[in-house]
């Protein structure tokens, strides 16, 4: 039993455990914390996506679908061992599973069989989507088998547990198959021997040198705001979640080495504003001239964007 890992703890232990990270849009405050408790954590789940393509898994895994809304998991593991945070709070990925698993979680003891759905698993595992299709015959690469015991022994290691916190979607609720391809009891017996050793740094950030693909809904404002660090800051100075939540005629404070008052115009955009009122605006102009985009109308559904280093 613990308190769940913050975004930014997350990130950190998985980077010290040697895994390329991947920050995913607003992953860091998407969740369905709204609908239930997340919290107190007692183990990790495995799961396999049944998809294929890393882009289409991990926007599948993040934005959810027709009745069951994202995100679908904490992380997406690719196939090259990369792992993709899409949510940070309570996941749509476990359901209701057999309390006698989730006890045996807690005392770290073996399994019993899963035979009943009457506990709420969102609340109290980790998830993490591994992408396969789970038909028992797309292959599982090495890459990505060990980044599974990477992350669970990373998430283990930081909060005391040993192996047995980590367990299959397939053991927890009943019908399920997944992960489809390996073993549970062979993950956990990697998943041991790894936190029998030090944690093997060397992870990277992948913010850094990569590309984005505009996406329908997408601004320049909400692509900045995912890979630059100092986005975030404008906007809860303005109490603005979206640029079209900006409407002509409203009175902004704009933060900077003075504190002024901006009187939206017609046209303007949180960029625009950002750019002409805070100092030299480098970095705002900085992402505009490495796209070579003027602002925000500027982007087109497919373009591919260099994102500057965060």
């Amino acid at each position: 039993m613990a308190i769940p890992l913050s975004a930014s703890r997350l990130v950190e232990i998985l980077r010290a455990e040697g895994l390329t990270v991947h920050e995913v849009r607003w992953w860091r405050t998407h969740n369905r914390n709204s609908k239930g408790p997340w919290g107190p954590v007692n183990g990790v789940m495995i799961h396999h996506t049944v998809t294929s393509g890393t882009a289409a898994s991990v926007d599948i895994c993040y934005d959810g679908y027709s009745g069951l809304p994202g995100p679908l998991c904490h992380g997406v593991i690719d196939m090259q061992g990369h792992v993709h945070l899409v949510g940070n709070g309570r996941a749509n990925h476990a359901g209701s599973g057999d309390g006698d698993v989730l006890a045996a979680v807690v005392d770290e003891r073996s399994l019993p069989a899963d035979n009943e759905t009457d506990t709420d698993g969102n609340r109290h595992f980790y998830g993490f989507e591994c992408i396969n299709l789970g038909n028992g015959r797309d292959p599982w690469p090495a890459e990505q088998l060990l980044a599974i015991e990477k992350v669970s022994a990373a998430i283990c290691r930081y909060h005391g547990w040993n192996e047995r916190s980590v367990i299959g979607h397939l053991e927890w609720q009943p019908g399920k198959v997944d992960p489809r391809g390996f073993t549970m009891t062979s993950m956990r017996s990697r998943i041991r021997a790894r936190l029998g050793k030090k944690p093997t740094p060397g992870g990277s950030s992948g913010s850094a040198g990569v590309t984005y693909t505009v996406r329908k809904g997408d601004t320049l404002w909400s692509i900045a705001r995912a890979h630059v660090v100092t986005v975030p800051a404008i906007v809860d100075a303005n109490d603005l979640d979206d640029p079209s939540s900006i409407s002509v005629g409203q009175k902004l404070k704009i933060p900077g080495g003075t504190t002024t008052t901006y009187r939206v115009t017609r046209g303007d955009t949180l960029w625009s504003i950002a750019a002409s009122r805070l100092g030299d605006g480098s970095r705002w102009r900085e992402i505009a001239t490495l796209n070579r985009l003027k602002d925000a109308d500027d982007l087109s559904i497919g373009q591919t964007l260099k994102l500057p280093k965060k």
